[in-house]
Formats: C-alpha cells, structure tokens, sequence
C-alpha cells in the first residue's frame, strides 16, 4: 500500500489536472466570443447541424418499403410540432416517442 503522501500527491496531481481539463475551454474560448464569424456560425450552425443529422438518419431508407415510414411519419409529426408550438423539447420528444411507438409496435419486421 502506498504511503500517505504519495496518495495525497496523487490526489492532487488529478484534481489540477481535472480542473485544468474544465477551465481551458472557457480560458480559450473566451477571445473569440466577439468575432464576428463565431457569431455568423452561432446563428447559423443549429438548422445546417439538424440538415446534417437528418440526412444521416434517413440515408439509408427506402421510401418504397414498410420500415421507411416509421421514420418519415416521426419527422413529419415533429416538424408539424415545432411549427405549431416553436418548442425545440416538445418536437423532439413528440418525435423521438412516436417513431418509438411505430417502430416497436407497428412497423415491427
């Protein structure tokens, strides 16, 4: 068993080394929060991140088979959600809950 100094030696190297870890982010970051390009991409990165998303989730669907509209019926329902009531959790978790429900219990291969 190691001795008590070599523990709280240990103890300490990590504990720097965790905070370093969760402070530099902030540190480096902070200069560019008045560019104008960080915030032209702030504006702009949340829809072309969602495109991105979309497009990986349904690249591989067929809109010929059965399995395809499970996924298609949920984008449907949370795109008509975040329409109606502009409330980012809502369409998401309506989404996510009916593609859920479709997919275990409707369109099950």
């Amino acid at each position: 068993m190691p001795d008590t100094p070599y523990l709280l030696a240990a103890v300490a190297v990590s504990a720097a080394v965790t905070w370093a870890l969760r402070a530099l982010p902030f540190a480096a970051l902070a200069p560019l929060r008045a560019s104008s390009t960080v915030q032209y991409l702030s504006t702009r990165m949340p829809a072309g991140i969602m495109v991105i998303l979309l497009v990986y989730c349904l690249r591989d669907l067929l809109l010929t088979e059965t399995r395809a509209l499970a996924p298609v019926i949920a984008l449907a329902v949370t795109v008509g959600l975040h329409l109606w009531r502009r409330n980012a959790l809502l369409s998401i978790l309506g989404g996510t809950a009916v593609h859920v429900a479709l997919a275990s219990l409707v369109f099950t291969a």
